[in-house]
């Protein structure tokens, strides 16, 4: 008696490298720089005080990187070390949630106010929401015999990112825009002997998503 085992070909499986993903991205801006922001600097800092979820210092880099590599003339400064610099004033239960707390910070304290004027910060803008997995079924056996081992079995999950970028204006004093972005999709795992994973990139999309809206906003070569 002979067992049989089918297997994807090598295209079909480079052809799952990654799962689908749908996503939506919606804008609300106004006194957008007409020529970009020139020699000013724009600081990217991630929510946390949520209950539930924080805000993934990943993304918040993913952004800043995405900004970077789309106009090299736009200064992005580092989350972590904009955070360490003005310790303990940006930590998740100081950090002001709306301009008039931060107007009210640089009132009581001067050294922030210097600071942030030496940095020659023009944007502060506040990333909020996450990525979560969602509905999963299926299974997948692993076993180990005289003979070697191997998964078999499919499995699948879904993702949904939702974030919400706030753009704080200093030389406005005010809030000048919000951009918005949802994107879900599904994650695929069949196994035949060896676990094959097919990731949907849900969270990059949403990044490439709020990253294009900020370049657009941001840049002068957009």
């Amino acid at each position: 008696m002979h067992t049989v085992f089918r297997f994807l070909p090598l295209a079909g499986v480079l052809a799952l490298a990654s799962g689908c993903v749908t996503s939506t991205v919606d804008q609300m801006v106004f006194n957008e720089p007409t020529e970009g922001i020139g020699n000013a600097t724009v600081v990217i800092l991630g929510r946390r005080h949520a209950s539930d979820y924080d805000t993934e210092p990943d993304f918040v880099e993913c952004v800043g990187d995405h900004i970077s590599s789309g106009d090299r003339s736009i200064n992005v400064i580092n989350e972590l070390a904009f955070v360490n610099d003005f310790y303990p004033w940006f930590e998740p239960r100081t950090a002001p949630l709306q301009i008039a707390d931060l107007e009210r910070l640089m009132a009581r304290q001067p050294a922030v106010a210097q600071k942030l004027a030496s940095m020659n910060t023009q944007y502060m803008i506040w990333i909020d929401g996450s990525t979560e997995n969602t509905d999963s079924s299926g299974s997948l056996t692993c076993a180990i015999g005289p003979g070697g081992g191997g998964c078999f079995g499919f499995g699948t999950w879904g993702s949904d990112a939702n974030y919400e970028a706030t753009i704080w204006d200093f030389t406005e004093h005010a809030e000048v825009g919000k951009i918005s972005t949802k994107a879900s999709g599904q994650s695929y795992m069949p196994a035949v002997v060896i676990p094959i994973p097919i990731i949907a990139p849900v969270q990059g999309t949403a990044c490439d998503g709020i990253g294009d809206q900020l370049l657009q906003f941001l840049s002068s070569e957009y």
